[in-house]
């Protein structure tokens, strides 16, 4: 039997990133450059993205920019291919929670939502899926939520874009696996990041998430980097239009 190991090996992949300026999207750059990717880091701070380039070095490149903004795709995608060629591995880390109860939620504050959520990872895609469809390989990785299958208060508009990030999942794989692509999903449960500072910054909230789970506590950074190592990588070939949630077993109960 062949080493194992070189199916988790992205030496000469190219991966692309959004959201890499911090938490999760960040964590997932320098997972995949120490993997051997090539990255390419797309966010809105500069400054928080130069910090991402600093710590990868030479196997990183940034682009600035609002992936929301869909008129701007075409120039967007130019920009990530610009460094390494045509990335092989997108991975749709960024997002944004308003918290807003139900009857408080305005036009803007949902239509921000659901173009950062779930237009974006669709249209960006849509836009590299043809790179990847000649070379025959791709990895797209979609960020799903607890939220996805579970409400929580104050999430209607959150929710109800990371359970569209399920479907939309479904859909791409139906679409593009057929050319080599899997699109698939990472589904975290209560990690410290900038989106759930709220909750860790609450003793007590924290305390209750961490009871909820199976294993009694909420998640390191760390602990997202072997799903999602998986699901960029040769040894997720033979699954798509999946959620692996990351949760500790939160919605296991």
């Amino acid at each position: 039997m062949a080493d194992p190991r070189h199916l988790f090996d992205l030496t000469g992949r190219v991966a692309c990133v959004t959201g890499a300026s911090s938490g999760l999207g960040r964590r997932a750059a320098i997972t995949l450059a120490a993997a051997g990717a090539e990255v390419i880091g797309v966010a809105r701070r500069p400054d928080a993205l130069q910090s991402l380039k600093d710590e990868i070095r030479s196997s990183a490149a940034v682009v600035v920019a609002d992936v929301a903004d869909r008129g701007a795709v075409p120039a967007l995608c130019a920009a990530i291919c610009a460094p390494f060629g045509d990335p092989d591995i997108i991975v749709h880390a960024a997002g944004v929670n308003t918290r807003e109860a139900a009857d408080d939620v305005t036009p803007d504050g949902w239509d921000a939502t659901l173009a950062l959520n779930l237009s974006a990872p669709f249209f960006i895609s849509q836009a590299l899926v043809p790179a990847m469809r000649k070379k025959g390989w791709g990895r797209i990785v979609n960020f799903a939520s607890l939220q996805t299958t579970r409400a929580f208060p104050g999430g209607i508009a959150y929710g109800a874009t990371k359970a569209g990030v399920g479907q939309l999942t479904r859909a791409m794989a139906e679409a593009w696996s057929r050319d080599g692509i899997t699109a698939n999903a990472i589904g975290p449960g209560f990690f410290p990041t900038e989106l759930t500072q709220a909750v860790f910054d609450n003793p007590e909230r924290s305390a209750r998430n961490a009871a909820q789970t199976c294993v009694h506590r909420n998640g390191r950074m760390e602990d997202i980097d072997g799903p999602l190592l998986f699901l960029c990588s040769q040894a997720s070939g033979y699954v798509t239009g999946q959620i692996l949630m990351v949760d500790g077993g939160f919605t296991a109960k």
